[in-house]
């Protein structure tokens, strides 16, 4: 009789074994790169230049994204040529959303010596609009500093919208 229970029950372990192994999927990327450099243009004008260690294209899963596991840093031109300088550790791309997320050391400066440091800042391409719901530190042109949890602002810091905000302002010279 235990000889017959222990063949059963082998026999239903086995199957359960080759079920979970049907149900796993295969995640690997499309496609890899290593020591990426892209140009985007737009009617022949270069929009931005990104440049990375390693690049992971998940292009055949459900919800395609692209990732930068070793960081990327990205130069953004806006249409008179002023440009915008984005360092992070990590980020992923999102296909179909047009929203990247930037993650670890995030740095964000302009021209103008405007600096923005959080852990994570979300970017929305299609609108030039970044946000984020983490703390930051904001630093002026004058070397005024703005600490606080969650900002949005457009590529060129012209518009910023704080939400939990605490700092201090230096006058220009």
């Amino acid at each position: 009789m235990c000889l017959i229970l222990f063949a059963i029950f082998c026999s239903c372990e086995d199957r359960i074994k080759a079920v979970n192994k049907s149900n796993l999927a295969t995640f690997t990327p499309s496609g890899e790169a290593d020591s990426l450099a892209l140009k985007y243009t737009d009617s022949g004008r270069i929009t931005a230049v990104l440049a990375a260690k390693q690049m992971r294209d998940y292009a055949t899963v459900k919800h395609a994204f692209t990732e930068f596991p070793k960081g990327i840093d990205l130069t953004l031109y806006d249409k008179k040529g002023k440009r915008t300088f984005i360092t992070a550790q990590y980020a992923i791309s999102y296909k179909g959303s047009d929203l990247i997320d930037l993650r670890k050391n995030v740095v964000i400066r302009s021209e103008e010596n405007q600096r923005l440091e959080t852990e994570q800042l979300f970017f929305d391409q299609k609108n030039g609009w970044f946000f984020t719901e983490k703390p930051f530190l904001f630093t002026d042109p004058n070397g005024g500093t703005t600490r606080g949890t969650g900002i949005d602002f457009n590529k060129d810091f012209k518009r910023i919208n704080y939400q939990q905000v605490r700092g201090q302002i230096n006058k220009a010279e």
